[in-house]
């Protein structure tokens, strides 16, 4: 993809989204459920979409909601459940829409107390608390589209497991509000909100403050303010931004959050490399403003607006690669932290292969799954992954003393681990991992899409591995085809082809109308290239021979 001409630049007018006229579209519009973009879909991360499209509308929320009621009764959960939201313009209408349809279920509902917004993580995190000292299983809902456009919104369901639900579980909730919505919402129980925010059902909880009391126990805060490290925060106007001042107080630590904006419109954003607007503390065209400070600070974090990704600034670098922090992460954690030694390390498959060199140097198992935090949840939960990470720039990793800490991203605690690397090591993050390349080989990195209809997506996920019939890609000999994930057996919508020093996988987009390579080489840029085109042209004579039968 090219980068539009505007990209990293500030928004223009013409870049900003009518705020008004979108919440007017989420009630006035109603969705047709024979139009397949506009149904429920529960992807890797709950439902999304927008309401000027008809795809993120009150009647969605509506029969989302009345869905989870039914589906946390069907499965005796008797404890509260944990209501967020983030600071997108739809987040707001959809909160209100939530929360008279739980209060009309009966659901013993929580919220922050100013009714102000939560970051993912911290549901995550109240959950499992909750659920560690109290009989009856608590649950949660997280209203965001993460970090996608400002148009955009989302919501998206954790278990009492405080994690990501897992397919088997949001099918259930995708199939029943769809049954609702084609039944003209006739089975949802609503009430006034007036009603519902004064309902002595609904309990206001302070989140904020559980979850910064015990960030020392996963984060060594006494280090970081002994050593005076300099942190710089740019929330991007996410859910988190009036966490970071009461962290900074709580632990004496020298913060200073760089953008304190809260804007529906998020026009104070650089645009992305494609030219819109999108909340991506991991590009360094969004993240453009906060790089251009980089002097000004020992470490600069970003985050999304639901926090549950992070991106980390270096001083002696710049904006780190995704993939290069979660291995130079894993570096620090198992060296610093005494975890079980069975405890595994946890990556998606399309994650730098840098990470299982790292493992391999440590001699740590490592656990490969398909895309999605949802396969890592019940690894965190039992103690059995030490840390999980996804090249998205989404991790999380156990407390200090081996328990769970949170079965969802989590944005902050990626942020202040960079800080207590500098604080206890002298060095930052970038110069660990220039150490790490040094040692390991450097790896070279990319994401590419291309075009593919629904029957050519069709045939990507029905691949096997006795398809790819070459013995050599890019120079070197194929080592390794799966179509399954090697960390859990799960299927991973496409394939993965691995050689000594580099690979490549292909999988299909859920949402849209194309496929997606990843591939990473040690050789170089130029052999990465030569990896891709390969791979292109390997999935185009499939796509081809499967149409025609052959």
């Amino acid at each position: 993809m090219t980068t539009h001409q505007h990209a990293g630049k500030q928004a223009r007018p013409e870049d900003i989204i009518n705020v008004a006229r979108l919440v007017t579209d989420y009630y006035q519009y109603s969705p047709d459920v024979n139009i397949v973009e506009q149904r429920v879909s529960f992807g890797t991360s709950g439902h999304r979409g927008s309401a000027s499209n008809h795809s993120f509308n009150e009647h969605h929320i509506l029969a989302i909601c009345q869905a989870v009621a039914e589906y946390r009764f069907s499965q005796g959960y008797q404890g509260p459940l944990y209501l967020g939201k983030d600071t997108h313009a739809l987040s707001e209408p959809a909160f209100a829409s939530a929360l008279a349809v739980l209060i009309a279920n009966n659901v013993k509902l929580v919220i922050q107390a100013d009714e102000g917004f939560t970051p993912t993580p911290v549901i995550s995190r109240l959950i499992i608390e909750h659920n560690n000292q109290n009989s009856g299983q608590a649950d949660g809902l997280i209203i965001t589209p993460s970090h996608n456009p400002p148009a955009d919104g989302g919501i998206k369901y954790n278990p009492p497991h405080g994690g990501p639900a897992a397919g088997k579980v949001t099918q259930v909730i995708e199939q029943r509000a769809n049954e609702i919505l084609a039944n003209d919402l006739k089975e949802v129980r609503t009430i006034a909100y007036a009603d519902a925010i004064n309902s002595p059902e609904l309990i206001k909880q302070d989140f904020a403050s559980l979850y910064i009391e015990q960030l020392a126990q996963v984060i060594d805060m006494q280090a970081i303010a002994e050593a005076g490290v300099s942190i710089g925060v740019d929330p991007l106007g996410g859910s988190g931004i009036h966490y970071w001042p009461k962290i900074a107080e709580k632990y004496r630590l020298n913060i200073e959050v760089v953008n304190p904006v809260i804007d529906a419109a998020f026009a104070f954003m650089p645009l992305d490399k494609d030219g819109k607007i999108r909340m991506d503390c991991s590009s360094p065209y969004a993240m453009s403003g906060l790089i251009k400070l980089k002097e000004r600070f020992d470490i600069a974090i970003g985050n999304d607006p639901d926090f549950d990704r992070h991106g980390i600034v270096c001083q002696s670098g710049g904006l780190m690669n995704p993939n290069h922090y979660l291995a130079v992460a894993i570096n620090y954690l198992m060296t610093h932290r005494q975890w079980p030694n069975d405890a595994k390390v946890g990556k998606t498959l399309v994650s730098s292969s840098l990470i299982d060199r790292v493992a391999k140097a440590l001699g740590k198992p490592v656990a490969e799954v398909p895309v999605g935090f949802k396969w890592f949840v019940d690894g965190l939960q039992q103690g059995k992954l030490a840390f999980a990470g996804e090249e998205s720039a989404g991790a999380s990793f156990l407390s200090k003393d081996g328990s769970c800490w949170t079965t969802d991203k989590d944005g902050f605690v990626l942020g202040l681990l960079a800080a207590e690397m500098l604080a206890t090591t002298g060095k930052d993050p970038h110069q660990h991992y220039l150490a790490l390349t040094d040692s390991l080989g450097e790896p070279h990195y990319a994401r590419v899409e291309a075009r593919a209809n629904s029957q050519q997506k069709s045939i990507l996920v029905n691949l096997q591995p006795n398809d790819i019939t070459i013995d050599i890609l890019a120079g070197e000999r194929i080592e390794q085809v799966i179509n399954h994930a090697p960390g859990n057996n799960a299927a991973i919508g496409g394939l993965k082809v691995t050689t000594k020093n580099g690979w490549f996988a292909a999988r299909s987009s859920g949402t849209e109308d194309v496929y997606k390579i990843y591939a990473e080489s040690f050789l170089g840029t130029a052999h990465l290239a030569q990896i891709i085109e390969q791979a292109k042209t390997l999935i185009r004579n499939l796509f081809d021979a499967k149409t025609k039968g052959e």
